[in-house]
């Protein structure tokens, strides 16, 4: 592709270049649709174009890839295909909003549920320490505690399950819409 536009000019092309911090999952998918919008991987800043850095130290799960693109700098339709590209990231952004919002919610109510798990176990451990010992008292508040302790976990689940069903439709919606901007893009720059 690069050849033809070096026949085409008789020389020098100028390039602008971007740069995509991305998980390693979605370096692909992001690749393909930056296409559209006539992106290229930059393979002279190294092969593949793409580099891996942990986000924190010790934790192989939060790695991150970065995609280096470039971009003739005359290429027709600019402005369109700017907009459309602004559009794409909106997109990509809300469809990560809504894969955190999957587990968010359910995290939140489990987390709550140990909380106040905890509550009650110390009012049982005091009940128990208290001068002179409140036995009954202590194992009324226990048996909340153990259940705060124990719940959080079923709840976790069952709230990802029912978010995910609740989520699932809305992402694929957003995947349509990025579907559709990425064809307007190629049409753009065909």
């Amino acid at each position: 592709m690069a050849e033809n536009r070096t026949r085409r000019t008789g020389g020098v092309i100028g390039y602008e270049y971007k740069e995509v911090v991305t998980d390693p999952g979605q370096a692909s998918f992001l690749m393909d649709g930056y296409a559209n919008f006539g992106w290229e991987v930059d393979e002279n800043v190294m092969p593949g174009g793409r580099e891996k850095y942990p986000e924190r130290a010790g934790s192989p799960q939060h790695r991150k890839t970065v995609i280096r693109l470039k971009r003739d700098r005359k290429i027709i339709n600019k402005m369109e295909l700017t907009r459309l590209q602004r559009n794409f990231e909106a997109c990509v952004s809300q469809i990560a909003q809504l894969e955190k919002e999957k587990t968010s919610r359910p995290m939140a109510a489990a987390l709550t549920v140990g909380i106040l798990g905890t509550a009650f176990m110390a009012g049982s451990t005091f009940a128990v320490t208290a001068e002179p010992p409140m036995v009954a008292l202590c194992v009324v508040l226990a048996v909340p505690g153990f259940l705060g302790w124990i719940l959080p976990y079923f709840l976790y689940r069952a709230g990802v399950r029912k978010q995910t069903e609740k989520i699932t439709p809305l992402i694929e919606e957003k995947y349509d819409e990025i579907y559709e901007i990425c064809e307007k893009g190629n049409k753009l720059l065909g």
